[in-house]
């Protein structure tokens, strides 16, 4: 493949925290509207990892590039979900949606009609002119999801977005964000703990080291969407991930 058709490509990154070693020699490249999962030991250095990818956290050395340039968040339009649902409290649904697309001074035309596209898509049509706190727990979450691909980001990143809620509304989100994600073409990078999750998202596995995490293995999903948590295949992917981690 052509580095053209890479969307990012990492070399050699390494991060650490005065002398603790966090990150060593991470090497991987995403392709063009691919879904990535990463997962790997707790403590292993996960959201360090996402961090640098999105340029809170510098690296101590190496190289991240978005379209074969340095990643910068002013140049390169990247989105981050975090696990804890992150609403603008005092904006409405529908203000919120907005509100990235606005602050980036896009054409009222264009938001009009990319804020429509996304709560129809959401679901969201009925509560636009909720609060936040007026909605459960995964209906905010969506209102984040939902402002996050309205930005029509170069590259959205997900810290374990899932992480608080009970497997029913998991389920449903996930299913909420592989329907966006192929309807719109983002480039996908998300972390989590579940490797259940990982199988269930993924179009490829980046399984992480111990810290200081590099990648251990990265493993393409082949099956077909949607997908059966009971199949013979995906047990064995999500036994051999789990197996993968354990091994020290």
């Amino acid at each position: 493949m052509s580095e053209k058709e890479y969307k990012v490509e990492v070399k050699n990154l390494c991060k650490s925290f005065g002398t603790l070693e966090v990150l060593k020699d991470c090497s991987f490249n995403i392709k063009r509207g691919e879904f990535v999962c990463v997962v790997g030991p707790t403590g292993c250095g996960k959201t360090t990892f996402l961090n640098t990818l999105t340029c809170l956290t510098e690296p101590t050395s190496g190289e991240i590039l978005v379209d074969g340039e340095p990643a910068n968040p002013e140049k390169h339009n990247l989105s981050f979900v975090f696990q804890e649902p992150s609403a603008v409290p005092w904006l409405t649904v529908e203000q919120n949606i907005r509100f990235g697309l606005e602050i980036k001074k896009k054409p009222k035309e264009y938001i009009d009609e990319r804020v429509e596209n996304i709560i129809s898509m959401m679901a969201l049509s009925k509560y636009r002119d909720r609060y936040p706190h007026e909605l459960s727990t995964s209906a905010e979450q969506k209102i984040v999801i939902g402002r996050a691909f309205a930005m029509n980001p170069d590259l959205l990143l997900m810290d374990e977005p899932y992480g608080q809620m009970d497997i029913k509304t998991r389920f449903y989100l996930e299913d909420e964000v592989v329907r966006l994600w192929e309807t719109l073409g983002c480039t996908i990078v998300f972390i989590t703990h579940n490797v259940e999750e990982a199988v269930y998202l993924a179009e490829r596995v980046l399984i992480l080291s111990q810290k200081p995490a590099s990648i251990k293995e990265s493993i393409a999903i082949d099956l077909p969407r949607p997908r059966d948590i009971a199949s013979k295949k995906f047990i064995e992917y999500r036994t051999h991930i789990v197996d993968m981690i354990k091994w020290w």
